[in-house]
């Protein structure tokens, strides 16, 4: 028998935040149950209703929200201030104005109360409701959301409900009170004659949403509505914040605890809109928009409507635009971000619920003030970055950084617009499709950022500590890091088996009609009844009992098989195919790469004085081409090659690879009838292959597959115990190949040249029929041997991590770049070779942090910040679940000594360590009672095979030094196994001692001794350490020299000697003096004249300022 039962949403208040509510129902029984079995507790986020993120979840980060517009009438589009997570001022907010900031460097995303209680309806607009953004986070203030929904029947069970929730929310209300009488007190008598007027205000709203939303069957409008799946729109309240219609009696006394919340706000301004209900007195509050101004509705902004002001990344950029769109727009740089995450511990607080502190970099200020002049005097400002996630976030940097400098006006039009291509239409269609602000998209960018802050942040200081000399570590980079680790490693334990290959190569009459000297050659396919593999013959033995074999038999031809191959024409560029066929044929690295694409994208200028992109964007997984410039292409293809050589019908292409958006188009010629020749004298070398590149690759994708005729010969001997097989194929029509056979594309000419020969070789094979007898002329043996796995070039890694789904096409190369930085990889004759540096930190993440290195775990990561961007997941419920179990590892991780760690390590690559060691017991040769291990050295730089009886013997067997440190590193004959007295100094007396230590051998003046420090030199610039006589010592202790004083600011300028040669410093910078120059013959002039070079460097900090920590770089 089935029984009714009634829903609740009640504040759960276990959590700790205000706007997590469970569903319970009232069963018959008149007791309050959890409808599921489990704890199902729900979030109200700016996309909806989803459940909250339970931390004992491994895996599911996803949450499929239900839309906001189910529950309060609005559509799906709209953006709802004050909803996200715990605090509003933490969601992405360029819609909430402050016109009181202070022009401060560094700022957190952290919104005050006050700017939640402003957005206590989702429908209205407060001018007042800024976010404070401040250094520090304020401390969150809880509100009280009291929501009910009550059922007709069952009025008795809904006031018991009632007392069971109403001591919760008694706590809640003297919380939200307490929090804002302290507010209150800072407030002047203008504030709170607005207070009262606001309360009033609020009193009204609610007792005329109370009676209006009633219905004839006790339940609210919005409810009623929803079951019944109406579409009347209703006045749009915050569900989160406002309760539902309920029981008379106890409407009035709910309705008065709301009220309380907005003791002390300003009147908020109510817009209204006509909206399609049936109750015309209702009153429809405006929706705001994303950038907080009254209209959401952007209008076509070409033709010119009034003076605008568009912002673009780049000047080069912002020329080519200029020449578009004339005076009444002024198109200015940004220079990329206008403001970044705080480089240093602290920046993102997880425990403040995410908030994240940004820093402004000193040269943005200047680029800040110029857009502040620009729009002083606009009507307009339009926001043009690139169109991915980094453009969106830099739109949104530059929103929050005028408004914190109350540089936007109300009526001034703020809009976002995007195109893929810099062409005059492009740029124009898309003035006139405005946008605003995809705040999803900046969800997606602040999760991104987050999430690579908290592991490179957290698991850094760890490799200092636990690694030293290893710098750092990201979440799509150690991940890259391993791949090439792991397949070292593969390499390593790889064994290489023996197999054979037998060949022959045969002749006859009917052939030689043809060729009286062509053979024709074949390879051994089956011999008795087994099909030959690559292993089947694993020895010489069995290899010449094969030859004697067929050495003794008569061949025939026993079959003949002919087939047509169609070849279907590449895939047009994406972002990762672009860089893998850069490398391969015009041997580009992905960074470089990635440069000449900008370069091509933003546009150059021509010799007849106009400009133009050159390509769409580069940043790309689709692989779709729009119809407008297939149309072009097809055309191109059927005035240059004829109409046979265009597909059938337009290729729709779709990406298969993991974690793939296709966002954008794939990257093609912006005008595909610019040839390549057209641009000789426009474009360097480099960007006109690469163009070239582009071209021929985006006109091959429409044209007809290549064809091919193949025919395959099979020879066997009279009784089929042998069977050998020849095989030829031959062009019949060439299709796309076409295109890599023209002129225009001789610079990347990427034809399969056939071999001398080959054609005529298939005109035999096709004269041969079956029963045709062949002579044997020749029989050969060849041995191999299995290869191990091939090393990953910079291209095949990047097709690897896209296979995977690691990393997004804007981050591969800029990935590979940091292993390179960090020395963690070299790269040697095209592949990429780790160094020990970077296998040490791979087998360190793999053993301490294994969830954070699995691939799937990565490649799946990527797959919710993509939902991220799609508002299907809510960022920080996704960083909650993460940094949870994180941070688990973390702490276990930094538990950890490190001798620890050094087992660990010496245990995984003991047989590298060990190889060059002649005992397998690894007794020190020199004391001869202890045994050697590895030593991580304390000071940074050296990791060395030592004698575990230190310090009483201070024997090294090897020092592992990176071969990017070889001019750093000591020699082999460097390593001083006791001090040697080189002679006394003539002055003072002292011992000169040759001493040896962690980064090699040093000239020492003066024993060590309790309190004193003596006196050392680096003798890394003598290669013969025991030919050094006291003279070269004392030489070597006159350093560091006073040159003078600076002639600028009269600081000291003086000559050191260091372990890497000798240097100029001033102050914080140093200049290394050239390898070859007498450091003797350096003056004051020769000083400056360095320290003004191209190779200075900056170190340190200034005195008194707190140490920064290295940041930590991610993709």
């Amino acid at each position: 028998m089935a029984h009714q039962c009634k829903l609740y949403i009640l504040e759960d208040t276990i959590s700790g935040y205000r706007n997590d509510f469970s569903i319970y129902s009232l069963s018959l029984f008149g007791f309050a149950n959890p409808l599921f079995s489990s704890r199902s507790s729900f979030r109200l986020s700016n996309k909806g209703i989803g459940p909250t993120y339970d931390n004992s979840a491994k895996r599911m980060f996803s949450v499929k929200t239900m839309p906001m517009s189910d529950l309060v009438g609005t559509s799906t589009g709209e953006a709802v201030a004050a909803k996200d997570g715990k605090n509003c001022g933490n969601s992405p907010k360029p819609f909430a104005f402050n016109k009181q900031r202070k022009r401060v460097k560094t700022f957190a995303s952290q919104g005050s109360i006050k700017c939640k209680l402003d957005n206590m309806f989702s429908g209205q607009i407060v001018d007042s409701c800024r976010a404070d953004i401040r250094v520090s986070a304020h401390k969150n203030v809880n509100i009280v959301n009291s929501s009910e929904v009550l059922a007709r029947e069952g009025q008795k069970e809904a006031e018991s409900f009632e007392s069971l929730t109403s001591s919760s929310a008694v706590d809640g209300k003297q919380e939200s009170e307490t929090g804002i009488k302290q507010k209150q007190r800072s407030r002047n008598r203008k504030k709170k004659d607005e207070t009262s007027e606001s309360q009033s205000s609020t009193n009204n709203i609610l007792a005329k949403s109370s009676q209006k939303d009633k219905n004839p069957n006790g339940l609210s409008q919005q409810v009623s509505e929803n079951s019944s799946a109406a579409n009347t729109t209703t006045e749009q309240i915050n569900l989160s914040q406002t309760p539902l219609a309920s029981p008379k009696k106890k409407t009035s006394r709910s309705r008065k605890k709301q009220v309380k919340i907005f003791d002390g706000l300003p009147k908020p301004e109510e817009v209204v809109d006509e909206a399609p209900s049936s109750n015309k007195s209702v009153q429809q509050p405006k929706r705001p928009t994303v950038n907080g101004f009254k209209s959401i509705k952007l209008k076509p902004l070409y033709p010119p409507v009034g003076k605008s002001v568009v912002v673009v990344e780049s000047q080069t950029k912002a020329k080519v635009i200029q020449r578009y769109l004339g005076d009444m727009y002024e198109v200015i740089p940004s220079y990329g971000h206008v403001r970044d995450l705080a480089a240093r511990s602290g920046a993102v607080r997880p425990d403040d619920d995410f908030s994240i502190v940004w820093e402004v970099p000193s040269p943005a200020w200047t680029h800040l003030k110029s857009m502040k002049v620009a729009i002083s005097g606009a009507d307009n400002l339009i926001l043009a970055s690139d169109p991915d996630r980094e453009g969106e976030a830099i739109a949104w940097h530059v929103i929050e950084m005028l408004q914190q400098q109350d540089a936007l006006r109300k009526d001034i039009t703020v809009a976002r617009v995007t195109f893929h291509e810099i062409t005059e239409s492009a740029v124009k269609s898309a003035l006139q499709t405005p946008r605003n602000i995809d705040v999803n998209l900046v969800h997606a960018y602040l999760a991104r950022r987050a999430l690579d802050y908290l592991i490179g942040f957290n698991i850094s200081p760890l490799l200092w500590r636990k690694l030293p000399g290893c710098q750092s570590a990201g979440r799509v980079q150690s991940a890259a890091l391993a791949l090439v680790c792991d397949r070292e490693m593969e390499i390593e334990e790889f064994k290489p088996q023996e197999y054979w290959k037998v060949e022959a190569t045969f002749s006859s009459k009917r052939a030689s009609s043809l060729s009286s000297n062509y053979l024709v050659p074949s390879y051994l396919s089956r011999f008795g009844s087994l099909k030959l593999i690559q292993l089947s013959i694993g020895s010489e033995t069995e290899a010449k009992i094969i030859q004697q074999i067929a050495s003794a038999s008569n061949f025939n031809v026993t079959g003949v098989k002919r087939n047509k191959v169609n070849k279907n024409p590449p895939t047009p560029y994406i972002t990762s195919t672009l860089q893998q066929d850069a490398a391969s044929k015009l041997n580009f690295t992905p960074a470089y790469t990635m440069k000449l694409a900008q370069k091509l994208y933003e546009g150059v200028e021509f010799s007849d004085g106009n400009a133009a992109g050159l390509i769409t964007y580069m940043r790309t997984d689709g692989l779709h081409i729009s119809d407008e410039a297939v149309k072009e292409i097809c055309s191109l293809i059927t005035e240059r090659y004829g109409l046979d050589y265009v597909a059938s019908s337009p290729r729709k292409l779709s990406k298969k690879a993991k974690n793939a958006q296709e966002a954008h188009e794939a990257i093609r010629p912006t005008d595909i009838r610019r040839l390549p020749s057209m641009l000789v004298g426009d474009l360097d070398e480099d960007s006109l292959k690469l163009y070239t590149l582009i071209w021929a690759r985006t006109v091959a994708c429409q044209m007809e597959a290549a064809k091919f005729d193949q025919i395959q010969l099979d020879i066997g001997n009279d009784d089929g115990s042998i069977l050998f097989r020849a095989s030829c194929s031959t062009i019949s029509f060439p299709g796309f190949r076409s295109v890599y056979e023209d002129n225009e594309t001789n610079s990347i000419r990427d034809v399969e040249t056939e071999a001398s020969g080959r054609g005529e070789l298939y005109n035999i094979l096709n004269n041969l029929k079956q029963g045709d007898r062949l002579s044997l002329c020749n029989i050969e043996l060849k041995q191999h041997r299995t290869e191990p796995p091939l090393r990953y070039s910079e291209a095949s890694l990047v097709k690897k991590l896209e296979e995977l789904g690691i990393g997004r096409p804007s981050t591969y190369a800029s990935t590979i770049k940091v292993l390179h930085d960090r020395n963690y990889v070299t790269t040697k004759s095209g592949v990429l070779l780790p160094e020990f540096r970077g296998r040490m930190v791979s087998a360190f993440l793999s053993h301490y942090f294994t969830e954070v290195m699995d691939y799937s775990f990565t490649a799946d990561m990527e797959t919710e910040l993509d939902n991220v961007s799609g508002g299907f997941t809510e960022w920080k419920g996704l960083l909650r679940d993460y940094w949870t179990r994180f941070r688990n590892y973390s702490d276990r991780a930094g538990k950890v000594h490190t001798h620890q760690v050094e087992k660990m390590l010496e245990k995984t690559f003991g047989n590298f360590l060990f190889s060059s060691v002649p005992d397998e017991d690894r007794t020190c040769p020199s004391c001869l009672e202890g045994t050697l291990i590895f030593k991580v050295s304390r000071f940074g730089a050296g990791y060395f095979i030592g004698c575990d009886q230190h310090p009483k013997c201070k024997f090294i067997a090897k020092t592992l030094y990176g071969e990017e440190e070889e001019d750093d590193a000591p020699q082999s004959d460097s390593i001083v196994e006791e001090p040697k007295l080189l002679g006394t100094h003539p002055t003072s007396g002292e011992k000169v001692l040759l001493k040896g230590g962690p980064y090699g051998s040093y000239v020492q003046l003066g024993e060590d001794r309790t309190g004193y420090a003596p006196k050392r030199a680096s003798v890394s610039q003598i290669k013969d350490v025991n030919s050094i006589t006291i003279k070269d010592a004392l030489n070597l202790l006159r350093y560091p020299i006073l040159l003078g004083n600076h002639p600028v600011d009269g600081r000291p300028v003086v000559i050191k000697i260091s372990r890497v040669g000798f240097t100029i410093r001033h102050r914080r910078n140093i200049a290394p003096v050239p390898k070859g120059f007498p450091p003797n013959n350096i003056t004051m002039e020769k000083a400056v004249e360095l320290l003004s070079g191209p190779d200075v460097r900056r170190c340190g900090r200034p005195k008194g300022l707190p140490k920064q920590e290295e940041e930590a770089v991610e993709d």
